[in-house]
């Protein structure tokens, strides 16, 4: 008996709030003679302000019991929650949860009150919707409930296309209500802010005064009551998340065990009801089919303080994301509230079996449509025509149905095909008959060959019409033949056959189409006349046996798929050879083809997460085109080859690129030359998984062939494969793809016009996560997969991303690529958009625009869709045909006319006629603005990309020759280096046994050009330091880093970062990838050192890379020159020469620097370079250099240099009075870089950067841009201040490219640093000589380098000079880049130059004994350095961190600074001794006495004071004990912490979180404690570090778990008394310290900061200093900027 038909019901219907007058809402009570007890506990606030009356009320099957207002506060600020592995099916997640569940039931907390949450990201095919759907109308389990998150289309028609995202909740762990004072007054519920992705979350509803005993409710303004689910899937975007909530408190609420048991109700409820399957949908929302609409239902964020109002009208107006108007809520078994869950109207569905069905056709007609929406085809895609309007009458009128029209039969069947590649099920065609149908045959192909679900309804003749000559009557049995899956042909509709079989047709159909293999389905439907609604009488006979059908919403016959259990069991037989070949595979590769379904996205991105593969992603697998949230630097898990199609031009690659195992996930490859690689690894083992049977083996390869869903067969290697690849043949391709991805980048970038594949990398980068790409065939796909970008930021939260631990964000990417055809794209693309709901971005060519303008007129029905993006390459043609052999074989005028195809058709007025916005773009600029715009409107638009055929064909031709050379470049460098091992080539991991440095001294014979004047006759001096880096094998590299006055960093600097180095690098690897030089040293520093490259001093990187690069080289007997490039000696055989250019400091009369002049170019230098602007009138330099040009003749290349010292009108007048000098450049002329391409176009001389470069402090190419004038002739690169050579090399590339000169320039290093600059300076001039080649251009002349600094040094830091020489052959002074890496290789310092070398700084361990009240303290002590004034600097580390955390910061300032890390009581290694038989005798551990303890061991370790440095918590221990103890403390650097709460309500519930913390910490045990504790969003940015996992690793090293928890509970900032009035008398100068990333305590230390510099005068404002690169764990996460903060504290204050 149905309970939704037999039960009465009562409708209360309430007013409408104010701003929702066009809403209603019904609450539905069902009359029963029993109720169960439900709970609807969760949500509430305390302050002195009045307040509702407000109670807690536990969850169903327990008593109603009350908790005040502050106990519940507390209780739900007590939640921890911990994050738990991403699965592969909702089924996998639920028993992830229970396993977690029963973890803490086998160890239950001691505590009496608490909340747990437990979360995980689950596949997006876990509905929320289906699952509450398919919850049992008995259910004894509330509340039930599904919100929906779509707030743009919030109505039942949206629901009935089954793609709403939402929140189904089950259970209650906890709820509130709240009722308002009798003073009428509104409430206030302090505990909101919208909701975020990954909180614990509550939901609810606003003015409703509920009675669940009663089952009554009334409207009242005031009331609410909301609750926390103790199980939750919440849909976001893409993601979706799988949560689990546990609550309870034994005195008022409920134990744990209870709450443990409730929970088991509702989890064993949940587990055995489905997610899936729409077909649940229509049936299940029936029961809401009398109620109106009126309310919101809301969703707060359940632990976070704001203090906003928790009233209707303030969320409405405040804050509407939060409130949601499409929901339904089952609040008990006679209870439910719901909105927008049901159609406003009844269906017409009793009317089909009436007499006002108008005749037979009719009836049919209307079976046909309602049963496919009981089979959840609701999406009907309609062509007009007279046979078919029985069909279409029925769907138009159907209540449950989208409708959407066109008068073109192609394009509105491609618009079907579209919506089902979206939705993942099948539109439902109607048409006419005739060519009507005929015009269904290309999509149909494509939907055939692509497995795409289709069905289509094609109107009749009936048989004794066809072939007799009747009027648009053709045979259309069969009509599509083997590309349709099944042809049915339905008789026509007469009473005299059961309607049944109309039914069971539509039914058949349905599985068949969407059955594997999935495809189109043909009925044909013949009609007789009255085709309309004319009446005629028809017999009822016909209906009969629909009496079940007709009461209730489910399909007549209901197609059991078999269970996935026993199907997949049964075939792990058959997997057992394939699972071996996996596991046993040596160089095995991941091969991502054409991937539609986002779970099987899903599930090949788990699958390469376990493998650890290197993987080759088509631009279809989704996987193409990702996003990241970390920095591109961090290394990945997952290697993914995206430039492997480029790599395959090298015939190097090509070669070695020989896969033993290859498992391909989907069928189709974009990439012909990867196609062409696999077949080449014949015979190794290829396996195909895809879930249709279709062959896809053209080449007749396969191996082995699974036929299994993706997430299938992940599951199956997932459970039986361990992660096993050769790291050398994972590391070799990664070098490679590093190389192709970064050429190709830089290639695209650096030309100036727009060109296609630029077209092809920006759309990726401006595309927002959840929004999704269809791609055009042709070019337009072929140049996404060959050049689009392989990083781009993740447009996510980055809480969320943690979260869901997932290792990139995929986007969704597909295109019609089963016969590859150029028509119906726009339509299809408009029908993806409908099925997938999401943004689409259509990317296309214009002649596949003009195939289907028609698709234009889709465009314009915004029917249950997003707005879309299409871009439009148009180069007036077929460019494709370009890129074929038969382009270069066959006269122009045929290509045009026969291939091309070209026209003139004006994109912008087809636009207009439809009423389509429409921008033109000729410009990068102006495309990354119409990109950026266009998505974020709410309106279609067409953005049309000016392109032409000739420039695209010379453009694709000179970057595939680019890439083609970087390929074999590193292919070069990486197999040579890798010769030692004679199995494979691949790079090797070298080890780092020691580094140590030297600081040099040497006389110079003058000042340094750098340097203010030449006036002071004394000697000058240049001092510098010397690494000296070993490795395991006794291989020694030398680097040299020499700070000058043009730095920002000096000597004492440099050393520091150089302590620190020493500390952090040694034990640490190096690869052979490294002298790739394309972000390798970056992505090593980073991920090796964990440094941000950013952080380095200019010169410490350069030397650092120069030592690493030298070591690299002596390991292998090479030069640094041939492992940068080692056939760099080919192209002048066995000479390497590099001309120097001389240098002249100009300061002299025109007279000197002409005699200069004239001796240098005696001693053979054939350029020289004279610095200018040293004078006040730039008419002395230009009477200097005319001189000096008289002097040596026309022949000298002469170069000026201004150091930015000119005006621009001085500039200007120098430019004049030299213009027949004939100088090569001027160096940086004007004192402001945005007037140097106007200086260039003024005056006509070229201009040389410099400084312009040097200042950049991120990436260079972003500022180089603006300089791609032809009036800037070079660059000139100093190593040493630009940051090392993979920068210079960036620099290098780019100005190479432009065509430009490059000048490699020392910055005064000695003869050390001239021998690896010089090395360098060759390989760049071999490379350009082969940029030269591959361009078709005249190889130029050799380009003087500017070396001529080494003449500037009378001593020399080396034991042997640099042979520096005059070369008569060439006729110019030279050096040989041989010479200078044998030079480098055996270099011995000159001892008498060395001042002194670098010291092993001894750490001294040592105990001291503290007492305290009630207690002794063992408290360990690490020291290391000397203070020559007898001051120490104190550090204190954070909760669960050690003294040992400061070990690299406190080595990096030890050279001057005694310096002291303490472990705190519970940490490492200081132990607490107390008097007492057990745990409850503890002595307290509050601040007083941390600051006691402290105070003591201070003035055990020192007399005198010292300061103070704390990082968290030991920053409240620092902070209290500056402000207590002031008479010890000389100064305090506050990291990451702050002064206290001052709110009491704030305090307390900060103290029973932190108690509850305390009480996990000690009874689940560390490694459960910090899975909670980094889920914080404090902790966001360390957990993108790539060494948190370290970090954790030392934090399980704790072991004395009590003392711990005691440490974290007494000095919890909510016991802590509040700092913030005894700033006020703070005494101490204090710093405040704070990471770039951490909002919370920025704000604090702003506040901090403003407080102390208006209301204490005795020390001023403290300064803050912002860490760049850092969050909350600034020491860990930019080590050396806090070291340059502490140094500067230090000396600030003494200086004060």
């Amino acid at each position: 008996m149905n309970s939704r038909i037999l039960n009465s019901q009562i409708n209360l219907h309430f007013p409408p709030p104010q701003l929702q007058l066009h809403q209603k809402t019904i609450i539905t009570i069902n009359k029963r003679t029993h109720f169960l007890k439900p709970a609807f506990p969760s949500f509430i606030c305390f302050s002195n302000r009045q307040n509702p009356i407000s109670k807690v009320v536990r969850s169903s099957m327990g008593k109603y019991r009350v908790l005040d207002d502050k106990e519940a506060a507390l209780l739900v600020n007590t939640c921890i929650t911990r994050n738990l592995a991403p699965v592969l099916s909702l089924e996998q997640g639920l028993e992830a949860i229970k396993a977690a569940v029963e973890e803490l039931k086998a160890n239950p907390p001691p505590c009496s009150s608490g909340m747990y949450r437990f979360q995980l990201a689950v596949p997006p095919s876990a509905k929320a919707l289906n699952w509450f759907c398919s919850q049992p109308e008995s259910s004894k389990v509330f509340p039930l409930f599904f919100l929906s998150s779509d707030k743009e289309n919030s109505t039942y028609e949206s629901l009935s296309l089954g793609r709403t995202r939402g929140v189904f909740g089950i259970g209650s762990a906890v709820s509130f209500k709240g009722s308002p004072h009798a003073s009428g007054k509104c409430n206030s519920l302090l505990r909101y802010l919208p909701a975020e992705s990954t909180s614990s979350k509550a939901y609810g509803f606003l003015d409703i005064e509920l009675d669940i005993k009663m089952s009554t409710v009334e409207r009242q303004t005031g009331s609410y009551y909301v609750f926390i689910p103790q199980i939750e899937l919440d849909e976001f975007e893409d993601i979706s998340f799988l949560s689990a909530t546990l609550a309870w408190d034994d005195s008022s609420m409920c134990t744990f065990s209870e709450t443990v048991h409730t929970f088991e109700s509702s989890f064993d409820q949940a587990r055995y009801t489905s997610a899936s399957g729409s077909q649940l949908i229509y049936s299940s929302l029936l029961m809401f089919k009398n109620a109106e609409n009126h309310r919101q239902m809301v969703r707060v964020n359940s632990l976070l303080v704001d203090g906003k109002k928790l009233e209707a009208s303030t969320l409405e107006l405040e804050d509407a994301s939060s409130c949601f108007s499409q929901f339904s809520a089952r609040l008990s078994s006679t209870l439910s509230i719901a909105n927008n869950m049901h159609p406003g109207h009844e269906t017409n569905k009793v009317n089909y079996f009436s007499q006002d069905s108008p005749n037979i056709n009719a009836l049919w007609a209307s079976l046909m449509v309602e049963e496919c929406t009981r089979l959840g085809l609701t999406y009907f895609c309609i062509a007009p025509g007279s046979r078919s309007s029985p069909l279409t009458i029925a769907a138009a009128s159907h209540p449950l149905t989208t409708c959407i029209a066109c008068i073109d039969e192609r394009s509105l069947a491609f618009h079907a095909l579209g919506y089902a590649k979206g939705s993942q099920k099948p539109a439902v065609v109607i048409t006419s008959s005739g060519t009507a149908v005929s015009n269904l045959f290309p999509a149909v192909v494509e939907a055939s060959q692509s497995f795409v679900p289709m069905l289509l309804l094609t109107a009749d003749r009936p048989p004794e019409l066809v072939d007799v000559g009747a009027n648009q009557a053709i045979n259309q049995i069969n009509h599509f033949g083997t590309f349709s899956r099944q042809f049915f042909s339905l008789p026509p509709p007469t009473d005299e056959i059961s309607a049944r079989l109309v039914l069971t047709t539509i039914d058949c159909a349905v599985h068949k189409a969407t059955s594997s293999p999935n495809g189109p389905i043909h009925i044909n439907c013949p009609f007789r006349e009255p085709l309309a609604n004319s009446l005629k009488n028809w017999n009822r006979k016909c209906v009969s046996g629909l009496d079940a059908w007709m009461s209730n919403a489910e399909p007549f016959t209901r197609y059991i798929p078999p269970q996935k259990s026993l199907s997949w069991s049964d075939m792990y037989s058959h997997m057992n050879e394939v699972l071996e070949l996996i596991q046993g595979a040596n160089n095995g590769i991941l091969v991502f083809g054409s991937i539609h379904k986002e779970d099987d996205m899903w599930g090949a991105l788990m699958l390469a997460k376990h493998l650890l593969w290197p993987v080759v992603v088509d631009v279809q697998s989704g996987l193409r085109l990702r996003k990241y949230l970390s920095s591109f630097l961090n290394r990945k898990d997952i290697l993914f080859v995206d430039q492997l199609d480029q790599l395959l031009q090298s015939d190097s690659v090509r070669a070695w690129m020989k896969a033993d195992v290859i498992v391909q996930i989907g069928s189709r490859i974009t990439g012909r030359r990867i196609s062409e690689m696999i077949k080449q690894c014949c015979p190794s083992s290829r396996i195909l998984v895809d879930d249709h049977p279709g062959r896809h083996d053209p080449s007749h390869i396969m191996t082995h062939r699974i036929q299994s869903t993706i997430s299938q067969f992940s599951d199956s290697v997932i459970k039986s494969c361990k992660p096993d690849v050769r790291k050398r043949w994972k590391e070799f391709l990664q070098g490679l793809d590093m190389m192709a991805a970064s050429e190709s980048s830089s290639f695209i970038s650096s030309e100036k016009s727009l060109t296609e594949p630029y077209v092809a990398r920006k759309i990726f980068e401006t595309l927002r996560c959840g929004s999704a790409l269809f791609f055009g065939n042709s070019m337009p796909i072929r140049d996404a997969d060959m050049y689009g970008s392989n990083w781009v930021q993740c447009t996510h939260p980055a809480s969320l991303m943690l979260s869901a631990d997932l290792p990139c964000h995929w986007v969704h990417v597909t295109a019609n690529r089963g016969a590859s055809g150029i028509d119906g794209l726009i339509s299809s693309a408009v029908g993806f958009s409908v099925g997938c709901n999401k943004r689409v971005l259509l990317v296309m060519g214009d002649v596949s625009f003009l195939h289907d303008t028609n698709g234009l007129a889709l465009l314009r029905h915004r029917t249950s869709r997003k707005p879309m993006v299409i871009v439009v390459v148009n180069n007036r043609g077929g460019a494709i045909f370009s890129q074929l052999p038969v382009a270069s074989t066959i006269d122009r005028n045929i290509m045009d006319q026969f291939f091309y195809t070209s026209h003139n058709v004006s994109i912008r007025h087809l636009c207009l006629a439809h009423g389509v916005k429409h921008v033109q773009v000729q410009t990068k600029t102006e495309l990354q603005h119409a990109l950026f715009t266009s998505q974020r409107e709410d309106v279609d638009c067409i953005v049309e990309v000016e392109s032409e055929i000739e420039t695209n064909i010379a453009f694709h031709n000179n970057l595939r020759s680019f890439t083609r050379q970087a390929s074999d470049h590193a292919y070069d460098v990486l197999s040579k280096l890798s010769m030692a091992d004679s199995t494979s080539p691949g790079p090797i991991d070298y080890k780092i046994s020691k580094v140590d440095y030297s600081l040099y001294r040497v006389q110079l014979n003058a000042p340094p050009t750098s340097s203010s004047g030449n006036s002071n006759n004394s000697p000058s001096y240049r001092e510098g330091f010397v690494i000296s880096l070993s490795l395991d094998d006794g291989s020694v590299g030398f680097g040299e880093v020499a700070p000058l006055e043009i730095h920002k960093e000096n000597l004492l600097d440099v050393e520091e970062q150089l302590r620190f180095l020493i500390h952090a690098i040694e034990g640490n690897t190096i690869s052979d990838n490294l002298p790739l030089l394309k972000g390798s040293f970056s992505s090593w520093i980073w991920n090796n050192l964990g440094i941000p490259p950013g952080s380095i001093f200019p010169s410490v990187r350069c030397g650092l890379e120069m030592a690493v690069l030298s070591a690299i080289a002596s390991r292998h007997g090479s030069s640094l020159l041939n492992v940068l490039h080692p056939s760099a000696g080919e192209l002048s055989g066995s000479s390497s020469p590099v001309q120097i250019c001389a240098l002249i400091d100009s300061y002299g009369s025109p007279m000197d620097t002409a005699f200069v002049a004239s001796t240098l170019v005696a001693e053979g230098f054939t350029a020289i370079k004279i610095k200018v602007a040293r004078r006040e009138d730039p008419s002395e330099d230009i009477a200097a250099i005319q001189e000096v040009r008289r002097k040596v003749g026309k022949n000298i290349v002469l170069r000026v240099d201004a150091n930015r010292k000119w005006t621009y009108d001085a500039a200007v007048k120098f430019a004049c009075g030299v213009k027949e000098c004939c100088l090569q450049y001027i160096e940086e002329p004007v004192d402001n870089e945005d007037d140097i391409v106007k200086f260039c176009e003024e005056t006509g001389l070229p201009v040389a950067l410099d400084e312009t470069i040097n200042y950049v402090t991120e990436n260079p190419l972003h500022v180089l841009q603006k300089y791609g004038h032809s009036g800037v002739a070079a660059v000139v690169i100093k190593p040493g201040v630009i940051g090392g050579f993979e920068n210079a090399a960036l620099v290098a590339r780019w100005a190479q490219q432009h065509g430009k000169m490059t000048v490699v320039s020392a910055a005064f290093e000695s003869a050390l640093g001239l021998s690896a600059y010089i090395q360098f300076a060759r390989y760049l001039d071999v490379q350009n000589a082969e940029m030269q080649s591959l361009m078709n251009k005249k190889p130029q002349s050799f380009t003087a380098h500017g070396f001529g600094t080494y003449k500037w040094f009378k001593e020399e830091v080396t034991a042997e000079p640099l042979n520096i020489h005059y070369n008569p052959q060439h006729g110019s002074v030279e050096v040989d880049a041989a010479d200078a890496g044998h030079f480098l290789q055996k270099c011995r310092l000159n001892h008498e130059a060395v001042v002194r070398t670098s010291d092993e700084e001894e750490v001294k361990e040592y105990q001291i004994a503290v007492d305290t009240e009630g207690a002794s303290f063992s408290i360990h002590v690490l020291e290391t350095g000397e203070s020559n004034d007898g001051s120490a600097v104190v550090f204190l580390h954070g909760f669960l961190g050690t003294g040992g955390d400061w070990i690299p910061i406190m080595k990096a300032i030890s050279s001057s600074t005694r310096c002291i890390a303490i472990d705190l009581p519970g940490h490492g290694g200081s132990k607490l001794q107390y008097h007492g038989d057990n745990d409850s005798d503890r002595p307290n551990l509050s601040i007083d006495v941390m600051a006691d303890v402290l105070h003591k061991v201070l003035n055990n370790v020192t007399r005198g004071k010292v300061t103070l440095i704390g990082y968290s918590m030991g920053a409240r221990i620092s902070l209290y004990t500056a402000l207590k103890c002031s008479e010890k403390i000389e100064r305090a650097m506050i990291i990451s912490g702050g002064p206290g709460l001052v709110d009491n309500d704030a305090r307390t519930i900060r103290k029973a979180k932190d108690d509850f913390r305390a009480s996990a910490l000690v009874s689940n045990g560390l490694e459960f404690f910090l899975d909670t504790w980094y889920a914080e969003e404090l902790w966001t940015s360390l957990r993108s570090h790539p060494h948190f996992k370290q970090t954790v690793n030392k934090r399980l090293k704790h072991e004395d778990l009590h003392t711990l928890g005691k440490v974290l509970s007494d000095l919890s900032i909510g016991r802590q008394p509040s700092l913030w009035e005894d700033l006020k008398q703070c005494k101490v100068p204090l710093q405040l310290v704070v990471g770039e990333k951490d909002v919370k305590f920025k704000a604090i230390a702003v506040e901090m900061q403003t407080r102390i510099g208006h209301e204490n005068s005795s020390v001023g404002s403290p300064l803050v200093i912002e860490i760049p690169s850092a969050g909350h764990a600034v020491h860990v996460e930019n080590p050396l900027a806090v070291i340059s903060a502490i140094t500067q504290f230090i000396k600030t204050v003494k200086i004060s």
